[in-house]
């Protein structure tokens, strides 16, 4: 929550933790010892987040070694402003930086089965902007789905948007099946004709029905962009539904998540109509310089995915099926169990009984387990700060080596927690012990499967 100081006036960070860090920084003897600073800070996250820790973040993945060696590789000292092409850059020098964004590129039409595709915005809600930016004008009307049922902050007033100055209507969900209400979509969408509909969700757990809402907003012209940040390797590897064979005009989504590659924005098409408008909201309107390093990384991802991705989508969604009913059997309720509780790498529990999702969270830290609070369609939007449930996702602990067996252990820890309330102190050991014997990456060329 934004914060204020009598002294500084509004401050959007923890006042509390900036004071801190200037106390600290005035102690320094040298610029030197703050440079170490930074370094010892990563140190810390990278031994303990990284070694320690069950990471059961859905909007986390670690990459492979070689995709963590490119990030930091020479190129990303190197400037690529303009498109693909000698006489489309504004410098010269550019001839294998070309080369390395073709490949990213036509690894990624490989990959999603698509005509176009780009990759040059760091994130996924960049892309959304530019979806809105090439694809409707300011007071037009859009439909996106709320955040207490799944909806993200891209396709709703405090984000893209609304920046772009849309009228948004909410998409009819069911509250208790987690899937679009269909009978009630068919009723408003042709009262208020959106120009787009964002299907874009953070809480996924079942496929949309895509082509229904298509064929329906198509009668007045309207598309749909199906926002896939959390589901795009599930896509890539044909274990989720394939939105632009459903009739989705565009596809963006994060390469960070069950994608397994650097934080980095993909976006694929297949309407050559399209290309222009999108195209030039990514340039020269949302990027100029691109971070060439993370290209790479992200081309060489796009490779893994083809290589391993169908192993490595079916073992994450098994791995939150069986996490999903651990969890259950062991006291949690855990939302769409009538369902199996997830066809994604999410799971999504109600811990309302157990203080909330913050409560939750900050409990399961102490232990060295890592989730998120969440909203959920119990909540009304203003509890985002204090919702009722907790978002857990299965891509990490997947990458690790993990499977089913392991969701068990893992389920039996949380609970000790919050259904036994039993003090983390006495529990953290136990987790560290667990995790100290998955320190190795797989999915990946380095490593092939889990053996």
């Amino acid at each position: 929550m934004a914060t204020a100081t009598r002294e500084e006036g509004f401050e959007v960070h923890d006042a509390q933790v900036l004071s801190k860090t200037r106390a600290f920084l005035d102690e320094c003897r040298s610029f030197k010892e703050m440079a170490q600073a930074v370094e010892d800070a990563v140190h810390r996250n990278e031994e303990w987040r990284g070694k320690r820790c069950i990471n059961l973040l859905a909007p986390e993945a670690p990459t492979s070694p070689k995709v963590r060696n490119l990030l930091a590789a020479e190129i990303g000292t190197r400037a690529a402003e303009g498109h693909i092409g000698r006489v489309n850059r504004w410098f010269a020098g550019t001839g294998y930086i070309d080369e390395v964004e073709a490949l990213c590129v036509e690894l990624l039409k490989r990959v999603f089965k698509c005509k176009y595709a780009d990759h040059r915005l760091m994130g996924s809600m960049l892309g959304n902007m530019a979806v809105y930016w090439a694809l409707t004008e300011p007071g037009d009307v859009i439909m996106s789905a709320a955040q207490p049922v799944g909806g993200h902050s891209s396709n709703r007033g405090d984000g893209p948007a609304g920046f772009r100055g849309l009228k948004i209507v909410d998409i009819p969900f069911d509250p208790v099946e987690l899937e679009v209400d269909m009978d009630l979509f068919r009723k408003v969408a042709p009262l208020v004709r959106p120009k787009v509909v964002g299907l874009g969700m953070s809480m996924t757990l079942f496929p949309y029905p895509v082509r229904s809402m298509v064929e329906i907003i198509s009668e007045w012209g309207g598309r749909l962009f199906f926002d896939g940040a959390h589901q795009l390797g599930l896509i890539g590897a044909g274990f989720f539904q394939d939105p632009l064979d459903e009739g989705a005009a565009v596809l963006t989504g994060s390469a960070g998540k069950t994608f397994g590659g650097p934080q980095s924005g993909i976006m694929v098409w297949n309407d050559p109509n399209l290309t222009q408008p999108i195209t030039s909201a990514i340039f020269p309107g949302l990027a100029a310089t691109h971070q060439v390093n993370r290209v790479a990384a992200l081309a060489y991802s796009a490779a893994e995915m083809l290589q391993f991705g169908q192993a490595f989508m079916k073992q994450i969604v098994a791995n939150a099926q069986a996490l999903g009913a651990a969890l259950a059997e062991r006291g949690l309720n855990v939302l769409c169990s009538h369902k199996g509780y997830t066809q994604t790498h999410q799971v999504i529990a109600d811990v309302s009984s157990f203080g909330g999702g913050i409560a939750a969270a900050r409990a399961l830290e102490r232990t060295n387990i890592i989730t998120n609070k969440n909203l959920i369609p119990k909540d009304k939007p203003e509890n985002w700060d204090s919702p009722s449930g907790l978002r857990i996702g299965t891509i990490e602990v997947t990458r690790l080596g993990m499977g089913p067996k392991e969701m068990k252990t893992i389920a039996g820890f949380a609970a000790r927690v919050l259904v036994e309330k039993e003090n983390p102190e006495t529990v953290v050991k136990d987790v560290m012990d667990f995790r100290s014997a998955y320190q190795t990456i797989y999915f990946c060329f380095e490593n092939g499967l889990p053996r």
